[in-house]
């Protein structure tokens, strides 16, 4: 966005100063150079309303004692596909429909967006961590867009950095695949939140690449709290209905 931005306002620039040095009879002539600035303006709204911005992701590359990029390694495989975990089918359908409606705008297709839904807490769970934690990194991280590129490079929903998978992963691995990037990055988030000995603050703040700035935890557990708090209803309560 801020490189489109940059270049449109280059286009106005030279046709106003172009417009000046030809004077104001030269209407006509300047035509092309206005056809041209409008050209850039569309093209810099399309893009910036076909894509999400990515908020940031950029962890920092280090290397990685054997035993942990073995274990990272270990976490990224799992044949089995995703599921909703709960000790209870009804919970998991009651907290599937309640993420599904919070959702609904960012992602008008129920079948994708249930889909989505699914590999989030499946992979968040089995990493260890709170579904609706991830649900709200990925808010700020992506705006939930698969597809999304930081300008330092990281991809996907979590915004993984490609040089995790040459770490820990495989060539054919591709990050902007739903189910893989989510994997990636909750297998980072837990890496971090052991390195940090349980700090999710600095968690966030390695995950993000700004360590020690309260920024970006900030930005996640306030979308988080805002956005993606859940406390299930008793199931008795539900069963009665309203």
């Amino acid at each position: 966005g801020h490189i489109l931005q940059s270049a449109f306002n280059t286009i106005h620039q030279r046709a106003a100063d172009r417009h000046r040095r030809l004077g104001a009879n030269a209407t006509e002539r300047l035509r092309p150079m206005r056809v041209l600035a409008c050209v850039g303006w569309l093209l810099m709204l399309a893009l910036s309303l076909g894509a999400s911005p990515a908020w940031a992701g950029a962890q920092r590359e280090e290397d990685l004692a054997h035993h942990v990029a073995s274990a990272m390694r270990r976490s990224l495989t799992d044949p089995n596909p995703p599921r909703l975990v709960f000790e209870h089918a009804e919970d998991g359908e009651a907290w599937l429909d309640e993420m599904s409606a919070r959702l609904a705008k960012r992602i008008p297709d129920e079948f994708v967006r249930r889909r989505l839904l699914t590999a989030i807490h499946y992979e968040a769970t089995r990493a260890g961590l709170d579904p609706q934690l991830v649900l709200g990194l990925i808010q700020v991280e992506s705006g939930f867009n698969k597809y999304a590129i930081s300008p330092a490079g990281a991809r996907g929903l979590m915004q993984v950095m490609p040089f995790w998978v040459r770490q820990i992963g495989s060539r054919e691995h591709s990050l902007f695949d739903l189910t893989t990037n989510l994997r990636y990055g909750c297998t980072i988030l837990r890496h971090y939140l052991d390195r940090e000995r349980g700090d999710l603050f600095r968690a966030l703040g390695r995950y993000n690449g700004s360590l020690g700035k309260a920024e970006y935890p900030d930005l996640v557990l306030g979308a988080w709290r805002r956005h993606w708090d859940y406390s299930p209803l008793p199931r008795r309560a539900r069963r009665a209905g309203p």
